[in-house]
Protein backbone atom coordinates (compact mmCIF):
# COMPACT_ATOMS: atom_id res chain seq x y z
CA UNK A 1 0.00 0.00 0.00
CA UNK A 2 1.34 3.38 -1.00
CA UNK A 3 0.48 6.70 0.58
CA UNK A 4 0.94 10.01 -1.21
CA UNK A 5 1.94 12.75 1.19
CA UNK A 6 -0.64 14.31 3.43
CA UNK A 7 -0.55 18.05 3.11
CA UNK A 8 -2.27 21.01 4.70
CA UNK A 9 -2.10 24.73 4.18
CA UNK A 10 -4.13 27.75 5.18
CA UNK A 11 -7.14 27.40 7.44
CA UNK A 12 -10.75 26.40 7.03
CA UNK A 13 -13.68 28.63 7.77
CA UNK A 14 -16.56 27.57 10.00
CA UNK A 15 -18.97 28.97 7.45
CA UNK A 16 -18.27 25.96 5.23
CA UNK A 17 -20.81 23.17 5.70
CA UNK A 18 -18.31 20.37 6.31
CA UNK A 19 -15.68 22.28 8.26
CA UNK A 20 -14.04 20.01 10.82
CA UNK A 21 -15.22 16.82 9.10
CA UNK A 22 -13.13 14.12 7.45
CA UNK A 23 -14.36 12.51 4.23
CA UNK A 24 -13.01 9.36 2.57
CA UNK A 25 -13.73 9.08 -1.16
CA UNK A 26 -12.72 5.86 -2.90
CA UNK A 27 -11.50 5.92 -6.48
CA UNK A 28 -11.07 9.68 -6.50
CA UNK A 29 -7.95 10.30 -8.58
CA UNK A 30 -10.06 11.13 -11.63
CA UNK A 31 -13.51 11.83 -13.00
CA UNK A 32 -16.49 11.93 -10.62
CA UNK A 33 -14.45 10.91 -7.59
CA UNK A 34 -12.10 13.83 -8.08
CA UNK A 35 -15.05 16.23 -8.42
CA UNK A 36 -16.57 14.88 -5.19
CA UNK A 37 -13.28 15.15 -3.31
CA UNK A 38 -12.74 18.76 -4.41
CA UNK A 39 -16.35 19.67 -3.58
CA UNK A 40 -15.86 18.26 -0.08
CA UNK A 41 -12.70 20.32 0.32
CA UNK A 42 -14.48 23.43 -0.92
CA UNK A 43 -17.01 22.81 1.85
CA UNK A 44 -14.25 22.68 4.45
CA UNK A 45 -13.68 18.94 4.91
CA UNK A 46 -10.32 17.21 5.21
CA UNK A 47 -10.29 14.61 2.44
CA UNK A 48 -8.70 11.19 1.95
CA UNK A 49 -8.90 9.54 -1.46
CA UNK A 50 -7.98 6.10 -2.71
CA UNK A 51 -6.52 5.16 -6.06
CA UNK A 52 -5.27 1.94 -7.60
CA UNK A 53 -3.15 2.73 -10.68
CA UNK A 54 -3.42 6.52 -11.05
CA UNK A 55 -0.67 7.65 -8.67
CA UNK A 56 0.22 10.78 -10.64
CA UNK A 57 -3.39 11.92 -10.86
CA UNK A 58 -3.93 11.14 -7.16
CA UNK A 59 -0.97 13.32 -6.19
CA UNK A 60 -2.40 16.14 -8.31
CA UNK A 61 -5.69 15.85 -6.41
CA UNK A 62 -3.86 16.03 -3.08
CA UNK A 63 -2.22 19.26 -4.26
CA UNK A 64 -5.61 20.67 -5.31
CA UNK A 65 -7.04 19.77 -1.91
CA UNK A 66 -4.25 21.70 -0.24
CA UNK A 67 -5.16 24.77 -2.29
CA UNK A 68 -8.59 24.64 -0.62
CA UNK A 69 -6.91 25.02 2.78
CA UNK A 70 -7.69 21.51 4.00
CA UNK A 71 -5.71 18.36 4.67
CA UNK A 72 -5.47 15.87 1.82
CA UNK A 73 -4.29 12.28 1.74
CA UNK A 74 -4.12 9.70 -1.06
CA UNK A 75 -3.71 6.00 -0.31
CA UNK A 76 -3.25 3.26 -2.87
CA UNK A 77 -5.88 0.57 -2.33
CA UNK A 78 -7.52 -2.31 -4.16
CA UNK A 79 -11.02 -2.07 -2.73
CA UNK A 80 -11.74 -5.70 -3.64
CA UNK A 81 -8.97 -6.93 -1.32
CA UNK A 82 -10.07 -7.34 2.31
CA UNK A 83 -6.63 -6.94 3.89
CA UNK A 84 -5.76 -3.96 1.70
CA UNK A 85 -9.03 -2.24 2.61
CA UNK A 86 -8.51 -2.82 6.32
CA UNK A 87 -5.01 -1.30 6.17
CA UNK A 88 -6.21 1.68 4.11
CA UNK A 89 -9.08 2.56 6.45
CA UNK A 90 -6.82 2.25 9.48
CA UNK A 91 -4.25 4.54 7.85
CA UNK A 92 -6.81 7.17 6.84
CA UNK A 93 -8.34 7.28 10.32
CA UNK A 94 -4.91 7.43 11.91
CA UNK A 95 -3.61 10.21 9.67
CA UNK A 96 -6.74 12.37 9.70
CA UNK A 97 -8.07 11.56 13.17
CA UNK A 98 -11.18 9.62 12.19
CA UNK A 99 -13.83 9.38 9.45
CA UNK A 100 -17.13 11.30 9.35
CA UNK A 101 -18.30 10.52 5.82
CA UNK A 102 -17.49 7.61 3.50
CA UNK A 103 -18.22 7.97 -0.22
CA UNK A 104 -18.06 4.60 -2.00
CA UNK A 105 -17.27 5.92 -5.45
CA UNK A 106 -14.74 3.44 -6.87
CA UNK A 107 -16.38 1.25 -9.51
CA UNK A 108 -16.00 -0.16 -12.99
CA UNK A 109 -18.12 0.29 -16.12
CA UNK A 110 -18.08 -1.88 -19.22
CA UNK A 111 -20.14 -2.43 -22.36
CA UNK A 112 -20.57 -6.07 -23.40
CA UNK A 113 -23.20 -7.86 -25.50
CA UNK A 114 -25.13 -10.25 -23.27
CA UNK A 115 -24.25 -13.42 -25.20
CA UNK A 116 -20.56 -12.51 -25.10
CA UNK A 117 -20.45 -11.70 -21.39
CA UNK A 118 -18.01 -13.99 -19.56
CA UNK A 119 -18.09 -15.25 -16.00
CA UNK A 120 -14.79 -13.47 -15.38
CA UNK A 121 -16.28 -10.15 -16.51
CA UNK A 122 -19.38 -10.70 -14.38
CA UNK A 123 -17.35 -11.56 -11.28
CA UNK A 124 -14.92 -8.67 -11.76
CA UNK A 125 -17.79 -6.19 -12.05
CA UNK A 126 -19.44 -7.41 -8.86
CA UNK A 127 -16.10 -7.49 -7.04
CA UNK A 128 -15.41 -3.80 -7.71
CA UNK A 129 -18.96 -2.44 -7.66
CA UNK A 130 -20.53 -4.42 -4.82
CA UNK A 131 -17.89 -6.22 -2.78
CA UNK A 132 -15.78 -3.04 -2.68
CA UNK A 133 -18.42 -0.78 -1.10
CA UNK A 134 -19.33 -3.57 1.32
CA UNK A 135 -15.73 -4.08 2.43
CA UNK A 136 -14.86 -0.40 2.82
CA UNK A 137 -18.11 0.29 4.69
CA UNK A 138 -17.61 -2.63 7.04
CA UNK A 139 -14.04 -1.65 7.87
CA UNK A 140 -15.01 2.00 8.45
CA UNK A 141 -17.93 1.23 10.77
CA UNK A 142 -16.15 1.71 14.08
CA UNK A 143 -14.90 5.16 13.06
CA UNK A 144 -18.24 6.23 11.57
CA UNK A 145 -20.19 5.10 14.64
CA UNK A 146 -18.04 7.24 16.91
CA UNK A 147 -19.02 10.35 14.95
CA UNK A 148 -22.59 9.45 13.95
CA UNK A 149 -21.32 9.45 10.41
CA UNK A 150 -22.70 8.92 6.96
CA UNK A 151 -22.11 6.53 4.08
CA UNK A 152 -22.89 7.62 0.53
CA UNK A 153 -22.84 4.91 -2.13
CA UNK A 154 -22.58 5.68 -5.83
CA UNK A 155 -25.37 3.91 -7.66
CA UNK A 156 -26.53 4.52 -11.22
CA UNK A 157 -29.57 5.06 -13.38
CA UNK A 158 -28.44 1.71 -14.77
CA UNK A 159 -29.41 0.17 -11.44
CA UNK A 160 -32.99 1.25 -12.09
CA UNK A 161 -33.25 1.00 -15.88
CA UNK A 162 -32.25 -2.03 -17.96
CA UNK A 163 -29.45 -1.31 -20.42
CA UNK A 164 -29.16 -4.21 -22.88
CA UNK A 165 -25.39 -3.94 -23.36
CA UNK A 166 -24.60 -3.64 -19.64
CA UNK A 167 -26.13 -6.66 -17.89
CA UNK A 168 -23.34 -7.06 -15.33
CA UNK A 169 -23.01 -3.32 -14.68
CA UNK A 170 -26.76 -2.74 -14.27
CA UNK A 171 -27.09 -5.77 -12.02
CA UNK A 172 -24.19 -4.62 -9.86
CA UNK A 173 -25.64 -1.13 -9.42
CA UNK A 174 -29.08 -2.56 -8.58
CA UNK A 175 -27.27 -4.53 -5.89
CA UNK A 176 -25.66 -1.32 -4.61
CA UNK A 177 -29.09 0.30 -4.31
CA UNK A 178 -30.36 -2.63 -2.24
CA UNK A 179 -27.15 -2.70 -0.20
CA UNK A 180 -27.76 0.98 0.59
CA UNK A 181 -31.24 0.25 1.92
CA UNK A 182 -30.14 -2.77 3.93
CA UNK A 183 -27.23 -0.85 5.45
CA UNK A 184 -29.54 2.06 6.30
CA UNK A 185 -31.64 -0.31 8.41
CA UNK A 186 -28.75 -2.31 9.81
CA UNK A 187 -26.56 0.67 10.80
CA UNK A 188 -29.26 2.98 12.18
CA UNK A 189 -29.45 5.01 14.32
CA UNK A 190 -25.73 5.80 14.46
CA UNK A 191 -25.02 5.93 10.71
CA UNK A 192 -27.11 7.38 7.87
CA UNK A 193 -26.71 5.58 4.54
CA UNK A 194 -27.84 6.93 1.15
CA UNK A 195 -26.95 6.59 -2.52
CA UNK A 196 -26.54 8.95 -5.46
CA UNK A 197 -27.48 7.43 -8.81
CA UNK A 198 -26.20 9.45 -11.78
CA UNK A 199 -27.77 9.27 -15.22
CA UNK A 200 -25.89 10.40 -18.33
CA UNK A 201 -22.95 12.46 -17.10
CA UNK A 202 -20.91 14.30 -19.72
CA UNK A 203 -17.23 14.16 -18.77
CA UNK A 204 -16.15 15.96 -21.93
CA UNK A 205 -14.81 12.91 -23.74
CA UNK A 206 -14.64 13.50 -27.50
CA UNK A 207 -15.31 9.82 -28.26
CA UNK A 208 -18.68 10.09 -26.50
CA UNK A 209 -19.73 13.47 -27.92
CA UNK A 210 -22.23 12.14 -30.48
CA UNK A 211 -23.84 9.77 -27.97
CA UNK A 212 -24.08 12.51 -25.36
CA UNK A 213 -25.73 14.86 -27.84
CA UNK A 214 -28.32 12.18 -28.61
CA UNK A 215 -28.99 11.51 -24.92
CA UNK A 216 -29.36 15.21 -24.11
CA UNK A 217 -32.24 15.39 -26.58
CA UNK A 218 -33.97 12.50 -24.79
CA UNK A 219 -33.56 14.07 -21.36
CA UNK A 220 -36.43 16.25 -20.06
CA UNK A 221 -33.94 18.87 -18.84
CA UNK A 222 -32.50 18.95 -22.39
CA UNK A 223 -28.94 18.44 -21.24
CA UNK A 224 -26.71 15.78 -19.76
CA UNK A 225 -25.45 15.92 -16.23
CA UNK A 226 -22.09 17.27 -15.15
CA UNK A 227 -19.60 16.20 -12.51
CA UNK A 228 -20.68 19.27 -10.53
CA UNK A 229 -24.29 18.01 -10.52
CA UNK A 230 -23.23 14.69 -9.03
CA UNK A 231 -20.84 16.25 -6.53
CA UNK A 232 -23.59 18.61 -5.34
CA UNK A 233 -25.90 15.64 -4.70
CA UNK A 234 -23.18 13.90 -2.68
CA UNK A 235 -22.58 17.08 -0.69
CA UNK A 236 -26.31 17.25 0.05
CA UNK A 237 -26.22 13.82 1.72
CA UNK A 238 -22.92 14.64 3.43
CA UNK A 239 -24.50 17.59 5.26
CA UNK A 240 -28.22 16.71 5.22
CA UNK A 241 -30.22 15.96 8.38
CA UNK A 242 -29.14 12.63 9.85
CA UNK A 243 -32.80 11.60 9.74
CA UNK A 244 -32.54 11.17 5.95
CA UNK A 245 -31.42 7.59 5.32
CA UNK A 246 -32.03 4.72 2.91
CA UNK A 247 -32.60 7.00 -0.07
CA UNK A 248 -31.45 6.54 -3.67
CA UNK A 249 -31.30 9.95 -5.34
CA UNK A 250 -31.40 9.91 -9.16
CA UNK A 251 -29.33 12.70 -10.69
CA UNK A 252 -30.48 12.23 -14.27
CA UNK A 253 -32.37 15.32 -15.45
CA UNK A 254 -35.54 13.23 -15.59
CA UNK A 255 -34.11 10.69 -18.06
CA UNK A 256 -35.39 7.79 -16.00
CA UNK A 257 -38.99 9.01 -15.93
Amino acid sequence: MTTLGATKMGMTTNRRALSGKTILVTGAAKRLGRAIALAAAANGADVAITYRESAREAQAVVEELAECGVEGLAVRCDITDEKNVREMVREVAGELGGIDVLVNNAANYETVEFDKLTVAQWDAMFASNVRGPFLVSREALSYLRKRRGRIINMGSLGGVRAWAMHAHYCSSKAAVHMLTKVMAKALAPEIAVNAVAPGMIDMGEKSAAAFMKKMAKQTPMRRNGTAADVAAAVMFFAAAPHFITGQVLLVDGGLGL
